[in-house]
């Protein structure tokens, strides 16, 4: 909607870790049971290393100070038993949560792309399509990071570290009250350094998003880059946005790494706690007690500075999903109509119509009305920005007036469906855009596999494409690249019209569709148009106001008001503004 203010600036508030997990924690629950199998796998993996650092004190006090010859010779069996349930246990979560991970953003990036297609004009209109890009590979890249790995690291390395404190207790108590210090002061660290990590990771993203709509101008303005010389003026500003994005990694990076030793530093208070607290003989400490929880104290530096490093991973999954949801959150194009109608006849009107886009104080049209009857041409000519082409974006309702009404065969298009609206409209433009496909499959686009290859044939003699198509090699399976950059502009404006042809609406626009056209293409697309223009409604955007001398009636609009409106000769013969246009042959 028009007013709704859907810019990704609006994503970028922070919020909670937890507030965002809970958010994707649905996503999770939905494969519970593989998840369960995996918690399992994570639990018994750290048990198993827990295990071999718990029989240190038998192997000692038993086998070796006692010589318990039974013992020893049970104790490979059992540390081989260990060590293989310690592979299968890995390898099965390993596996499980990638599985889980990978249809986790398989289905984020179905539904931002759903979203995308499903969000307005003006959504586009606020937002570049390299951040958009971003969004949906950089940023569900990050959420697989942290749905996978580190979820991994977390799950496996708290239950390795709670095996640990359970064991060290166990054996002793007296030379475990270390972790009742250095416990709170790592919780402490950690929890500091998560919130640093979120934030860092927010600069992240956005760099990532200047960085892909450096690229995505550059590939999009090649041609305009090396004719106006700015190749060196492009590179600069790549470099700019990439070393920004560079920093802001170093940042994370320091963060984590400068993290990590502070822990473990921490830690070794603890070590030397245990060291202090075994010279005291009142104590009675066996060999395998001290080992044991010596050990374990040795080996907890490894799951917590996992748990430190995997948190700046953990954290930038956050953040994108914290990114994502908020983009979701956002509203699309509202389809609030009710009413569907098969076909219209085709009369169309405008009643006092204003509109006024977000980013303009002005309005862009003022109190607009006209009407067209049903099989009549209308042209509309004027300065560039004077309000043509916003009146067939109202007519499509890719934007939705500010004030007045808009009919089609007498019924206002805001209680039309959206589908059953735009269902009634043809749309030939000057920019015409073709995918990377077929040519059948771009004159057919929107209704693949509903048409014939005859009806798609015979479309194509009529918009005069049929001739240049059967001259390629594959005909009409031929492929025409990104945007159509195999087929010259007037051959892409003649599959416009071909697609026009086939899908037969009753109502047509044509904004400036031979504008850009050598006086060569523009007669025999003018044709096609011609032969396109029979038996429909027609709105027509002129530049050249030579083709449009057969408009049943022109509009001159000028600062989103009508200042003409009449037949080509009547125009003429009041002499003055028309007039003024016409004869200077193009527009001042």
């Amino acid at each position: 909607m028009q007013n709704e203010s859907n810019d990704l600036s609006n994503v970028d508030k922070d919020s909670s870790t937890w507030r965002t997990f809970l958010k994707l924690s649905p996503y999770i629950i939905e494969h519970k049971f593989l998840l369960f199998l995996s918690i399992i796998l994570l639990v018994l993996s750290a048990f198993a290393d827990t295990s071999l650092i718990a029989i240190l004190k038998p192997l000692l006090d038993k086998g070796f100070a006692k010589g318990d010859q039974n013992f020893l010779l049970m104790a490979p069996i059992y540390i081989f038993g260990l060590v293989f349930l310690r592979g299968v246990a890995n390898y099965g979560y390993s596996v499980f949560l990638s599985l889980i991970s990978g249809k986790i953003v398989m289905k984020m990036r179905q539904k931002l792309f759903n979203h995308f297609v499903d969000s307005s004009v003006s959504y586009y209109d606020k937002n570049s399509t390299g951040r958009l890009l971003s969004r949906i590979t950089y940023d569900t890249d990050q959420v697989a990071a942290s749905s996978s790995d580190a979820l991994i690291i977390i799950i496996r390395e708290s239950a390795f570290i709670c095996g640990l404190f359970y064991t060290m207790f166990y054996n002793s108590w007296q030379l475990s009250l270390s972790l009742l210090i250095i416990t709170p002061i790592v919780i402490g660290l950690i929890s500091f350094v998560s919130i640093k990590f979120r934030k860092l990771a927010k600069a992240m993203q956005n760099s990532m998003g200047n960085l892909t709509m450096s690229v995505e101008q550059m590939l999009k303005g090649h041609r305009e880059i090396i004719v106006f010389g700015a190749q060196d003026e492009e590179s600069k500003n790549f470099e700019k946005v990439s070393n920004k994005f560079r920093r802001d990694g170093m940042r994370l990076v320091s963060v984590s790494a400068l993290s990590t030793p502070i822990v473990q530093l921490v830690i070794s208070f603890g070590i030397a706690f245990v060291l202090l607290m075994a010279s005291n003989p009142d104590l009675n400490i066996t060999p395998g007690e001290f080992t044991v929880v010596f050990s374990s104290l040795v080996a907890l530096m490894q799951p917590i500075k996992s748990l430190t490093s995997v948190n700046a991973g953990f954290q930038k999954g956050m953040a994108a999903c914290q990114t994502l949801f908020a983009i979701l959150e956002q509203p699309i194009e509202q389809d609030n109509g009710k009413i569907t109608i098969e076909r219209v006849k085709g009369n169309i009107e405008f009643r006092n119509v204003t509109f006024n886009y977000e980013s303009r104080k002005e309005p862009a049209l003022k109190d607009i009305s006209f009407s067209v009857p049903a099989g009549k041409t209308i042209a509309l000519v004027g300065r560039s920005g004077s309000g043509k082409t916003t009146i067939t974006n109202l007519l499509t309702r890719f934007y939705d007036i500010s004030q007045g009404e808009i009919l089609i065969d007498n019924l206002n298009i805001e209680n039309l469906s959206l589908s059953s609206l735009r269902d009634q409209i043809a749309l030939v433009s000057q920019n015409v855009h073709l995918f990377n496909d077929t040519i059948a499959n771009n004159i057919t686009y929107g209704r693949i596999g509903e048409y014939s290859q005859s009806q798609i044939e015979e479309a194509a003699k009529k918009a005069n494409a049929y001739d240049f198509i059967m001259q390629f090699e594959n005909q009409f399976d031929t492929r025409v690249g990104e945007s159509g950059v195999l087929l010259s502009g007037g051959q892409r404006q003649r599959l416009a019209i071909a697609r026009a042809l086939l899908r037969d609406n009753p109502i047509l626009i044509l904004d400036e569709a031979t504008s850009a056209l050598d006086t060569e293409s523009e007669r025999a697309i003018q044709n096609a148009l011609e032969s396109l223009q029979k038996g429909r409604t027609s709105i027509v955007i002129a530049h050249r106001l030579s083709t449009i001398e057969k408009a049943d009636e022109i509009l001159v609009i000028d600062n989103g008001r009508i200042l003409e409106q009449g037949t080509h000769e009547k125009l003429l013969n009041n002499k003055s503004v028309y007039y003024s246009l016409y004869t200077g042959n193009k527009l001042q």
